[in-house]
């Protein structure tokens, strides 16, 4: 009998493998688009007209050629052949590809046809030059037997054995798929060539080469698998991811790109057993309270209507202000204009303005969980607005109240001595209860010039907007620019659906116009529209050089042992009658001699870079001479 100890394990890990699954979506929450078909399109189409070889290939193969433009295309790829600087097996290839596209009624080059035939009998180096070989023998209509199968799958085994990058193992599935039982060996390979995949963000999977080398790999594994009966190479989550990352390059510009890029697409929205769907919101997530619909949009990765479709699609939906359940599990609601779309009015809820999760489920395999956003209807109560002293409290100011959207009848006056206050209650139209909003401004506008001034009204305790504005204090934010102003409160949220900017007083204010004031601001004005000036690098001041005198004596105490020198050898005599003639010895007096020289110009007038510049090369032919000096002392002194 199971102890306790063991059955609690045992539960635990029931609960966590029932956990996991849970959470297992196989959902995205993207899919190609119609603008998206249409560029595509439109890349296809610029590629037919390209001079690229690569790019006509793709393109005709992806969208038909006009009629009226088979002949010039057929002679444009013919020459284009002729003058490409591609491998011959794979120009050839798109050649031939090409031309069928087309249906040109050219023939192919004998050279051309002469070289796939013979392609197919010998060794090739590369698995990329099988993958094009075999693939243009087809098109010719090359009879590939099974002795032809089996030299191919030899030769490509031992092309892997030498090159097993994923380029390499990509091409190599693409033929092992055509080889029946003979590629069974690149079946092994399959888990090698996925386990080098790159998680992104824990969101995508990608190999390293971009959209072509992760097309190429999943593209020639699945068919792989498929070929030989076997079960797919990836899970329904690594499907997801990787479904993920072909949906992120849904930009690519490229015929061959958008042409590997649908072609993947295609194949993992074909595999019924791990294919994803895409479910997210058909409209922007804003649910007005008028009509609060949920929408939402079912369809597989090409944007196109499930097929078998979905037996039932179901959702629960959770604010997330409240943490409260506002909708149990309900079905969602097929459309019958448009397969793809699934509705659900929450009117009978009647849900507040907020934020709500909405869990959407297809048993027993779909699972998503959407945002949106159910808006609410902001209304003014109340609005009250007036001047007064500066150092009066606010209770004792006369205030005027005005009823939104209407505006006050008579002009507010305000000078530098005075303060403008304002304040307003803003109330939830449904509930009547006062609301905060992200945006609450108050604006000021001059009716003539058009300049604007913007300010923020603070919240109080009760949740009502604060405006106070000390007009003299705030003179330089107008730039001392009296006149009639208008007085504009705007409010707005991301959760509402009538945010309004409302006009609703006309304010005159007057600021002071002394000279020093205007001259002040004319001054701060012109010099803020003139250009800075030019900042140029200088290099630091050098400090000031010590007296002529000081200069001059430190000179002559350096100087004062080379003179004692020369005066001692003259009392002495000088020995010279030993002084080697040769070469080495000459140049190294002189070697050294130049050096002294240099140290002299130096001092005078060169710096420490231009010094060094001069004195290695010096340097070395005084160190070359010095030694063929001393080597020829030495040997004399041997001699004797």
């Amino acid at each position: 009998m199971m102890n306790p100890l063991g059955y609690f394990v045992l539960v635990a890990l029931v609960g966590a493998s029932f956990a996991a699954t849970q959470v297992t979506q196989r959902t995205v929450s993207s899919h190609l688009t119609t603008q998206d078909q249409e560029r595509f399109d439109k890349v296809f189409s610029e590629g037919l007209k390209s001079n690229d070889l690569q790019a006509l290939y793709f393109s005709s193969a992806n969208v038909a050629l006009p009629a009226n433009d088979v002949a010039s295309s057929c002679k444009r790829l013919f020459s284009l052949h002729a003058e490409s600087k591609l491998n011959d097996f794979e120009k050839n290839f798109y050649l031939i590809g090409a031309r069928k596209n087309f249906g040109c009624k050219e023939a192919l080059p004998a050279k051309v046809e002469t070289a796939v035939k013979a392609a197919l009998a010998k060794e090739a180096s590369t698995s990329q030059e099988i993958y094009y070989n075999f693939h243009s023998a087809k098109l010719v209509a090359v009879t590939v037997d099974e002795k032809v199968r089996t030299a191919l799958g030899k030769n490509l085994q031992t092309v892997l054995k030498k090159d097993d990058s994923l380029n390499s193992l990509g091409h190599a599935f693409a033929v092992a798929s055509e080889l029946g039982p003979t590629g069974a060996f690149a079946y092994d390979r399959i888990e090698e060539a996925f386990v080098q995949a790159d998680e992104v963000d824990g969101k995508m999977l990608q190999f390293e080469g971009g959209l072509s080398i992760t097309a190429l790999i999943v593209n020639g594994g699945f068919r792989l698998a498929t070929s030989l009966g076997k079960p797919t190479p990836i899970t329904a989550e690594q499907a997801v991811k990787f479904a993920n990352y072909f949906l992120s390059r849904a930009s690519v510009q490229t015929p061959k790109g958008v042409s590997v890029l649908l072609e993947s697409l295609n194949l993992l929205a074909s595999q019924k057993t791990i294919a994803p769907i895409c479910v997210r919101l058909a409209n922007n997530g804003q649910l007005l309270p008028e009509s609060p619909v949920l929408r939402v949009k079912v369809c597989d990765l090409l944007g196109n209507p499930l097929k078998p479709a979905l037996a039932a699609l179901s959702t629960t939906v959770f604010s997330l202000t409240t943490k409260q359940e506002l909708v149990g599990k309900v079905n969602l609601v097929p459309s019958k204009d448009d397969a793809t779309l699934f509705t659900y009015n929450l009117q009978s809820t009647s849900p507040s303005r907020g934020q709500y999760r909405v869990d959407v489920e297809a048993a027993p395999s779909y699972r998503q969980q959407l945002k949106v956003s159910v808006l609410g209807k902001v209304r003014v109560s109340s609005l009250e607005v007036g001047v007064g002293d500066t150092d009066s409290t606010a209770s004792s100011v006369k205030r005027h109240s005005v009823a939104h959207p209407s505006k006050l009848a008579t002009v507010l006056n305000a000078d530098s001595q005075q303060k403008v206050l304002l304040k307003t209650n803003l109330v939830d139209e449904a509930s009547g209860k006062p609301i905060t909003v992200h945006q609450a401004f108050v604006l000021l506008r001059h009716q003539e010039t058009g300049q604007e001034i913007i300010f923020v009204a603070e919240t109080d305790t009760s949740k009502a907007y604060k405006f106070e504005m000390d007009v003299g204090a705030r003179a330089v934010d107008f730039g001392h620019k009296s006149g009639l102003y208008e007085l504009r409160l705007i409010v707005g949220d991301a959760l509402l659906s009538n945010s309004f900017q409302w006009y609703l007083a006309d304010l005159e204010l007057k600021f002071p116009t002394t000279e020093t004031a205007a001259g002040k601001q004319a001054t701060v004005g012109a010099s803020s529209r003139q250009p800075l000036p030019e900042i140029v690098h200088q290099f630091r001041t050098p400090e000031k050089r010590p007296a002529r005198f000081f200069s001059d004596l430190f000179t002559a105490l350096c100087v004062a042992p080379l003179v004692i020198l020369f005066g001692l050898w003259a009392k002495l005599g000088v020995n010279v009658k030993n002084f080697p003639l040769s070469l080495g010895a000459v140049g190294f007096h002189l070697g050294l001699g130049a050096i002294l020289v240099l140290f002299g110009v130096f001092w005078l007038r060169l710096n420490m870079f231009e010094t060094i510049r001069y004195l290695i090369p010096l340097a070395l032919f005084t160190f070359f001479c010095g030694n063929r000096m001393l080597r020829k002392i030495a040997r004399g002194r041997s001699e004797k």
